[in-house]
């Protein structure tokens, strides 16, 4: 008996390991993929973890449509950005630095060097190549003002709605075209006015004719001001620009029709800056256009002519996962078969119809996929996330709740490997930002490792979150943290019903809005949270309107001034720092110093009323730019000091009753 013991454990199978902070080094990065004209290749940029270099190195990898071959065409540049196929499909243009400065290069794919075909003094920021493959059209800043001697030092500078961290007031960028086989180029646009701003969605697109180029323009270069935008026509021959609609305001990523007589553009619905996007055509000869999309009811993150020229394509979160439709122009929108895909961070589609996409599914990370007819699913092409996906990882479900005020709100559980419905287990909310986005199902980095320490995970998708339609988008507007704050309390409540959740170990996190949500959580439903994780918290709504680099352009909840209409104490009611004082929870709040999106000096505050009122606390600052710390690195930095302290907390013996 006991020699057959010895058998049966050794012929055990071992209990696949879980995903941990090191594997997220193995996790590749896909992104800004394009088509060949004849849907055979692929370009696609491959990030892979440099950790000695906190950085990822980026190759431009070409893909094989049949077979999924790849081989690498272009590395070991800096700023290596944008792949685009001439029309033909003979040659593949690139962005990539030179000199300082990133340059258009192009690359013949019969073979021979990249050549660089631009010579921009500044970087170029989008392109796009003329039907005929003859001519690249360009948009790059203009030059800052070169001064000598003594006037070097005259450099102050006049505040517009820029953020608080601007050293020089922001210059414009401009359209200009460049003739390949002349070797000149032409400068189409000059003004006050910008072609990019570097927020929100920027367009570059040719009349089949190649006379006319469709743009978005900002009426300023400051990032406050990007609401602020319209669509245009630029004349290439003249560089005389018309407004396509006459509106102030509002609209994005303007793509020509295939026969050139009509315009598609993202516009919100009513004109109202917290709504979500919807799909408007207009005449190219001009007019106001109308909505294509309004019974689709989802804010479109995509927008591409199909190449019949009666129907669009679009995508946009819906419930737990993405969707894309084809939108005809009259009538239902039609659902395309993602199969297992479940998130889709960037797309291309090819003459004939096929779509190439990066997607990630739920046990694994971005991959290439296509899908080469209307009505089959998308076709695995690359195998990147094989040594995630054969880890033991936990399953992630859609769950949804009864909310006050009539919302129905859904959101994601993922429990861990080793779930027992007989045990309880720790909770951990973890909220995501935004908050115009939405959680899905798709594999996600942070709640993996969190479901691997044996932690259930909750994602809700309060009201504000776009993936359940107009109404729920516009349900955060009468309060910023309240009408959002119940939504997640809600959930927290339905999770601890199903009777498997540890109620005396329950923490909350988020980053960006969702540290916003963290916080106000703390202090509107204090005592049930026995850890707290805040990072780039948006914490006071004055300081997001008056610092911010987005400052007084309105979204959410932002969408009049609080020095006008009243309306100073009800964004001082809606920002968490005001109920500070309230909270007990043990916090760590992490930040860069460098933020321009949410200023580090939310994170200030609070980490001083936090101190002052004798709560458990620490602060956390990366001395970088950016939103959230660059690098594979810090990345990691980050996962771990948010992992520990809350599981540091959770060990700990629960307060005593009455604390």
């Amino acid at each position: 008996m006991l020699a057959a013991a010895v058998v049966l454990v050794l012929a055990a199978p071992a209990e696949a390991r879980r995903f941990s902070l090191d594997d997220l080094a193995a996790i590749v990065r896909l992104s800004e993929l394009q088509i060949a004209p004849d849907g055979r290749r692929i370009a696609v940029l491959v990030g892979r973890a440099n950790l000695a270099e906190n950085r990822h190195d980026t190759e431009l990898v070409l893909v094989d449509a049949a077979s999924g071959a790849a081989r690498a065409l272009v590395s070991q540049r800096g700023g290596l950005a944008l792949p685009r196929f001439a029309p033909a499909g003979e040659r593949l243009a690139f962005v990539a630095e030179a000199s300082g400065v990133n340059q258009v290069f192009v690359l013949s794919l019969g073979g021979g060097e990249p050549v660089a075909v631009t010579r921009s003094t500044t970087s170029v920021e989008s392109y796009a190549w003329s039907p005929d493959g003859g001519r690249i059209a360009y948009v790059a800043a203009d030059e800052a003002e070169r001064r000598e001697g003594t006037a070097r030092f005259e450099d102050g500078f006049e505040v517009g709605h820029d953020g608080y961290l601007a050293r020089s007031a922001p210059r414009a960028s401009h359209l200009h075209v460049l003739d390949l086989a002349a070797g000149t180029t032409r400068r189409l646009t000059t003004g006050r006015f910008s072609l990019a701003t570097g927020l929100g969605p920027t367009s570059l697109s040719w009349s089949p004719d190649g006379r006319s180029l469709a743009v978005t323009r900002f009426d300023t270069p400051y990032p406050g001001d990007a609401h602020r935008s319209r669509i245009a026509i630029v004349d290439v021959e003249t560089g005389a620009l018309r407004d396509l609609t006459g509106r102030p305001r509002l609209e994005s990523a303007a793509v020509f029709s295939p026969d050139g007589t009509r315009v598609a553009f993202l516009h919100p619905r009513d004109a109202d800056p917290a709504a979500g996007a919807e799909a408007f055509v207009a005449p190219s000869s001009g007019g106001p256009g109308q909505s294509r999309s309004a019974a689709l009811d989802r804010n479109l993150l995509w927008l591409l002519w199909r190449p019949d020229g009666e129907s669009l394509l679009v995508g946009a979160n819906d419930e737990t996962r993405m969707g894309l439709w084809e939108q005809p122009l009259g009538g239902p929108a039609r659902r395309l078969d993602l199969g297992p895909v479940v998130e889709v961070s960037d797309l291309s589609q090819a003459p004939s119809g096929a779509i190439a996409l990066v997607g990630s599914e739920a046990d694994r990370p971005e991959e290439l996929y296509l899908i080469e007819r209307p009505g089959s699913a998308p076709r695995r092409l690359t195998r990147f996330g094989d040594a995630v996906s054969g880890l033991a990882l936990g399953r992630s479900e859609r769950i949804s709740w009864r909310s006050e005020d009539g919302f129905t709100p859904d959101g994601v559980l993922t429990f861990p490997p080793d779930f027992d419905p007989a045990r309880r287990h720790p909770l951990v909310v973890y909220i995501h930002g935004g908050p115009t986005a939405a959680s899905t199902t798709a594999f996600s980095e942070l709640a993996q490792l969190m479901a691997a320490r044996g932690w259930l995970v909750l994602q809700p998708n309060y009201r504000g979150s776009d993936n359940l339609g107009h109404r729920h988008l516009l349900g955060i507007v009468a309060g910023a943290g309240s009408g959002p704050g119940r939504d997640v309390i809600a959930a927290v409540r339905a999770v601890q019903a199903r009777g498997y959740v540890d109620a005396a170990r329950l923490a909350v996190s988020g980053w960006s809005y969702g540290g916003f949500m963290t916080v106000w959580m703390l202090s509107r439903y204090p005592g049930i949270w026995r850890a707290a994780v805040a990072g780039a918290a948006a914490l006071d709504l004055l300081d997001m309107y008056a610092l911010s680099d987005l400052n007084v352009m309105p979204r959410h909840f932002i969408t009049g001034s609080p020095w006008t209409g009243g309306r100073e104490q009800r964004y001082r009611d809606e920002s968490p720092l005001s109920h500070a004082s309230r909270i007990r929870t043990p916090t760590l709040l992490l930040s860069s110093v460098g933020d321009t999106r949410v200023t580090v000096t939310q994170s200030y505050k609070l980490f001083r009323a936090l101190e002052d009122n004798g709560v458990e606390t620490r602060f956390v600052a990366y001395p970088t730019a950016g939103h959230w710390p660059p690098g594979p690195v810090r990345r990691r930095d980050v996962y771990r000091r948010w992992l520990d302290w809350i599981e540091e907390r959770f060990a700990r013996a629960p307060p005593t009753r009455g604390r």
